[in-house]
């Protein structure tokens, strides 16, 4: 979204939340900073269908906001300019379950049909979409299916230059797949969030030289082998407190703390000990 409005306005910035201090939707900070920026409108993707009250102080503020969102609405629908969300009960739009990235191009497609552009428009940014659909995991069905596979051939034949940098860094040497991206370039995506700021991934996405493109590349990389090793450190200690312990054994579900975890990594490791011992964790 935010590189094909660059392509139309200058005034154009985008803002990722910090997930520890912000959480990982709309938060006041944000709207803050987008008031002292000058911005009058607020584009959120993936997140916001229960923002009620952070929609309300933007509002106050003079700040508008479209929200794209692909999760279950609350009772209350935001009093946002626009809200964009088959799931909502009054939305008529026949396919339920875009992705978040989804929504966004179909954001700009609308756009993009409102002022008579070309649908070559949008192609260039397919390969993203074709990411989130896999990164997501959601039903590649429908409309999902059709973007998954024409995400895919661009991803093969044309990629953005931060795709094309993490597909090398990979040393991916066959066509990529859905399940490449679940688990070799989604992982590494989200690792920048997890271990540090998630604005190292955007950097990466919408670089437009390849030189840039592998600089965040490789930078992206390290902060994905920087969780894997949190992930394997963490997930050896929870496992050798839970054989240590023999009470915790007949335990219906797990609960563990540590002080030191690192709190990017722990529903990663959570998960591992689902696998293990079947019980919620």
């Amino acid at each position: 979204v935010y590189s094909f409005f660059k392509k139309f306005y200058n005034n154009l910035s985008y803002y990722i939340p910090d997930r520890y201090k912000e959480g990982y939707g709309i938060s006041t900070k944000g709207i803050d900073w987008a008031e002292e920026n000058n911005h009058s409108l607020i584009i959120a993707l993936d997140c916001g269908i229960k923002s009620v009250d952070k929609i309300a102080y933007a509002n106050e503020k003079g700040i508008d906001f479209i929200i794209c969102d692909h999760h279950l609405p609350g009772e209350v629908i935001p009093s946002a300019v626009a809200v964009l969300d088959p799931k909502r009960h009054d939305c008529p739009y026949p396919y339920k379950e875009l992705s978040g990235c989804g929504i966004g191009f179909k954001l700009i497609q609308a756009f993009a049909e409102k002022n008579n552009m070309p649908f070559s428009y949008l192609e260039p940014f397919l390969d993203l979409v074709a990411v989130s659909i896999a990164s997501d995991i959601v039903p590649i069905t429908g409309e999902n299916r059709t973007h998954a596979f024409y995400g895919l051939k661009r991803i093969n034949e044309n990629p953005c230059e931060g795709l094309k940098a993490l597909i090398d860094l990979s040393a991916q040497k066959e066509a990529i797949t859905i399940t490449d991206i679940v688990f070799q370039i989604g992982p590494r995506i989200n690792a920048a969030g997890r271990i540090d700021d998630a604005k190292h991934a955007v950097h990466l996405l919408i670089s437009g030289s390849s030189e840039l493109a592998t600089e965040k590349g490789q930078l992206v990389n390290l902060k994905n082998t920087e969780r894997k090793e949190f992930d394997n450190s963490i997930t050896g200690e929870a496992l050798a407190m839970l054989e240590a312990d023999p009470s915790l054994h007949s335990r219906k579900s797990t609960v563990l703390l540590s002080p030191t975890w690192h709190k990017g990594v722990i529903g990663i490791v959570a998960s591992r000990l689902i696998e293990k011992y079947y019980r919620p964790t």
